[in-house]
């Protein structure tokens, strides 16, 4: 029976691991309490050290901060792991063609969605050098409530759809808080509300929505949208996008998960930096 090795079981990480119909391993050491209860829960199996889960594991996928992917990986490499490594971290094309390349056996993978809680609101899309690798890996998620999708294209072509995908809604949904905070600060929320309501009705209530759900998990987005970042330069593309998107989700990231934050203490947080 294939054994998959989770890193780590985050809200994310923990609801790919969940979806998966291999056994999943996950390890305990440095893991917060949080983290522990949220694998439990999943049935998870537990071991203690990162020696344990790469020597048990066939499959390896990583699921962590972008900031965090290439020393993951370099941990799981330096322990000599010889079976199927799969990155599905929100990370630049070129950062997965950096990391498939200390692997034998590697799959690119591009999460896009909400953790996968309920099935049609999630897809694992995955690319690799060997097709036949890459659908070896979705079945793993076959008639789960995660959709795995294989996708033409070596490693970073899942990375780099994932790219594209968060360049807009996770860049636009920045501006929006950045509109907000730059009407607070002109004293002119009522007017623009207003306007909004005749030419953009629903916008305003979308800004809100998107200040209250973003507000806990902003942290994670910021090395995501330095990546972004590097994907566009990589691309001779103009990088004030990924940046600016980078520096308004930096602002916002001290109200990290607290789900009660409201609109008005995220645009104190953009204003006050």
């Amino acid at each position: 029976m294939t054994a998959v090795g989770i890193l780590h079981p985050g809200a994310m990480g923990v609801s790919v691991a969940a979806a998966c119909t291999a056994e999943v391993i996950w390890c305990a050491d440095g893991r917060s309490t949080d983290t522990a209860q949220r694998a439990d829960r999943a049935g998870l199996t537990t071991v203690a050290t990162m020696d344990d889960l790469v020597e048990r594991s066939d499959v390896i996928v990583s699921v962590c901060p972008p900031g965090s992917a290439i020393d993951v990986a370099d941990s799981v490499r330096e322990r000599g792991f010889d079976g199927i490594y799969v990155d599905a971290n929100a990370i630049a094309p070129d950062t997965a063609r950096a990391i498939a390349a200390r692997f034998a056996r590697f799959v690119d993978g591009g999460i896009i969605g909400p953790p996968a809680t309920r099935a049609g609101i999630t897809r694992l899309y995955l690319s690799g050098d060997d097709p036949g690798l890459t659908r070896s890996v979705a079945e793993l998620w076959a008639g789960s409530v995660l959709d795995a999708r294989p996708i033409d294209g070596g490693p970073g072509a899942a990375s780099a759809l994932k790219v594209a995908y968060a360049l807009w809604t996770k860049v636009s949904s920045s501006m929006l808080l950045a509109v907000r905070a730059l009407a607070s600060s002109e004293g002119i929320e009522e007017a623009l509300l207003a306007e909004w309501e005749i030419s953009q009705p629903g916008t305003a209530e979308r800004s809100e929505l998107t200040a209250t759900m973003t507000a806990p998990k902003a942290w994670r987005f910021v090395g995501e949208m330095e990546q972004i970042a590097a994907t566009l330069a990589a691309n001779g593309l103009p990088t004030g996008f990924g940046d600016a998107a980078a520096d308004i989700y930096a602002r916002v990231a001290a109200l990290r998960d607290q789900p009660g934050a409201t609109l008005a203490d995220v645009l104190d947080r953009i204003e006050r930096a």
